[in-house]
C-alpha cells in the first residue's frame, strides 16, 4: 500500500470529524510470550490502516484544520544502541519522510503536548476499551482539563466512538486493497495445492501445517490465523488446532488455512481424501456443500442483504441432508425448526480484510445490511456428521467445509481465491 492511499484515508476521516474534533489513534502494545520472550510484534489493523506505520509505542493524532499540522505522529526516537537489539526506527524525521506526518515528536513528551492540544478541540474521537493502559492516560489527560475550567481552561466537552466511522470505512475496500487480498489469496492458494499434493495416509496433521507455513514463509507471509488440519472425526470439531492426529487411509482432511501478507489476510478452506479418492458416501456429502457454497456465492451480489448468501446456503444443505435420509421432514419445517444444525451450526461467512473476521456492522439497526460494492466476505457453509449412533455408519466423522473469499462488485462476486480446485473430480485430479 503506498503513501497516497493512507493519506487519502486520513483525509476522508478528517472529513467525517469536522472542524474541532481530534482523533486519536495508539499503536499495538509488544506482548509478551512468556517470561521475556515476545510475541512478534503486528501493528493495530486501525493504527495502521490510518498510517501505515509499523512500529510499536506510537500515537497519531488527526487534528482537521490545525495550523501547525493535521497529522501528528508521536514514535520513538532514533536510538542506535537499542537498534542494534531492537531493529531500525523510523525516529521523528522518518516519519515525517516517509510516512507522510506533518510534524513529528518524540513518544516521551506525549504527556506534555497532546493534553495542549486537545485542549483546542470540542470533540474526542477515539476507541475506548481496546487497550487499558492508554484509556488511563486518556482519563487522566482530560480530567486534568477538566479540574483547570476555573482557570479557563477548555476542555472537549463530548467524546465519540472512533470504531463507528474507522470500521465503516474498513468494510469498503478499495482497489489497492483488493489488489493486496488477491495476492494473499494466491499465496494460501499455493499452500493448499502443495497440501494436497503431499498427503498420503500414515502422515501426521502437523506435518501438512508444516507444509502451508513453509509456502506462507516463502512468500514473505504468516498464517493470519492458527490454521486446523483436522484428518477423520476431528474435522467435526469447529475450531480444532491441535494437529497432532496421524492421518488414515480412507479418511477425509479438512484443512481450514489462510495468510497475511502485508496486512491483509486470506482464509480458505478446502477437504480433501487422504488417499486421494473420495468414497461414495463422502462424495455425496461434498456434493451437498459445494452445491451450498456455489448457491452462496450467487447470492453475494449488489443489493441482496448479508444474510441471504446464508439462507440459500441452508436451503441447498437442508435439502440435501433430507435426500441423504439424514433429515426427516417437509423442507420449509425444516428449515423453520432449524433441523440442519446438528449438522450445520455455522453461519456461512464473516467479513475479511485485514482483520481475518474484519470489522463492520452486519446488521443496520434491525435490518441486516445490504451488500454494497468494495465489501468482502468468505463463504463457507459446511456439513459435520460425528460418530453419533443415530446416523447410519457409512456417513459418521464426515466433516466437509469449503471456503473461499469473496468481494462484491458492480459485475457480480469476484472470487479472490478462485485459482484453487474445489470440485471433486478436480481435486482427485490434483492429488494424482
Amino acid at each position: 500500500m503506498n503513501n497516497k492511499e493512507f493519506e487519502k484515508r486520513r483525509r476522508q476521516l478528517m472529513r467525517m470529524v469536522g472542524q474541532g474534533g481530534i482523533v486519536i489513534l495508539p499503536s499495538a502494545p509488544v506482548r509478551t510470550r512468556s517470561r521475556d520472550v515476545e510475541y512478534r510484534f503486528r501493528q493495530d489493523s486501525d493504527f495502521y490502516y490510518m498510517t501505515g506505520f509499523p512500529e510499536p509505542e506510537a500515537v497519531a493524532v488527526l487534528t482537521p484544520g490545525r495550523d501547525g499540522g493535521e497529522y501528528l505522529l508521536f514514535c520513538r526516537e532514533r536510538d542506535p544502541k537499542r537498534e542494534q537489539w531492537d531493529g531500525l526506527r523510523a525516529g521523528q524525521a522518518g516519519a515525517i519522510e516517509h510516512f507522510g506526518a506533518d510534524d513529528a515528536f518524540p513518544i516521551e513528551d506525549l504527556d506534555d503536548i497532546l493534553p495542549g492540544i486537545m485542549e483546542s478541540c470540542s470533540r474526542v474521537f477515539y476507541t475506548m476499551g481496546m487497550y487499558a493502559e492508554f484509556d488511563a492516560r486518556m482519563a487522566e489527560w482530560v480530567n486534568t482539563l477538566r479540574s483547570r475550567l476555573s482557570r479557563g481552561v477548555h476542555s472537549p466537552h463530548e467524546f465519540v466512538a472512533l470504531d463507528h466511522l474507522l470500521h465503516d470505512m474498513r468494510l469498503y475496500k478499495s482497489r489497492g486493497e483488493l489488489s493486496a487480498m488477491r495476492k494473499s489469496a494466491k499465496v494460501a492458494v499455493a499452500a493448499h495445492k502443495r497440501a494436497m499434493q503431499v498427503t498420503q495416509p500414515g502422515m501426521h496433521e502437523y506435518e501438512v501445517e508444516a507444509e502451508f507455513r513453509h509456502e506462507f514463509r516463502k512468500n514473505d507471509a504468516w498464517a493470519s490465523y492458527s490454521p486446523i488440519v483436522a484428518g477423520g472425526s476431528n474435522a467435526c470439531i469447529m475450531h480444532y488446532v491441535e494437529n497432532n492426529a496421524q492421518l488414515s487411509d480412507g479418511d477425509l482432511l479438512l484443512i481450514d488455512a489462510g495468510c497475511e501478507l502485508d496486512y491483509y489476510a486470506s482464509d480458505i478452506t478446502r477437504t480433501f481424501p487422504v488417499n486421494g479418492r473420495f468414497s461414495a458416501e463422502q462424495r455425496a456429502v461434498y456434493e451437498i456443500v459445494l452445491e451450498a457454497q456455489q448457491a452462496a456465492i450467487g447470492k453475494t451480489v449488489v443489493g441482496n442483504h448479508w444474510n441471504e448468501p446464508h439462507d440459500a446456503a441452508v436451503r441447498v444443505i437442508t435439502k440435501g441432508l433430507k435426500k441423504l435420509g439424514l433429515l426427516d421432514g417437509s423442507l420449509p419445517k425444516l428449515i423453520k425448526d432449524g433441523a440442519y444444525q446438528q449438522y450445520y451450526m455455522h453461519r456461512t461467512g464473516h467479513w475479511i480484510g485485514m482483520d481475518v473476521h474484519d470489522v463492520g456492522d452486519y446488521k443496520v439497526g434491525d435490518e441486516w445490511r445490504m451488500l454494497e460494492v468494495g465489501m468482502v466476505t468468505t463463504v463457507e457453509p459446511g456439513i459435520y456428521i460425528n460418530n453419533s449412533r443415530k446416523v447410519p455408519k457409512k456417513f459418521r466423522n464426515i466433516g466437509i467445509r469449503i471456503e473461499d473469499d469473496v468481494a462484491v462488485t458492480s459485475k457480480g462476486p469476484d472470487v479472490l481465491s478462485k485459482g484453487l480446485v474445489s470440485d471433486p473430480d478436480g481435486i482427485e485430479s490434483l492429488m494424482r
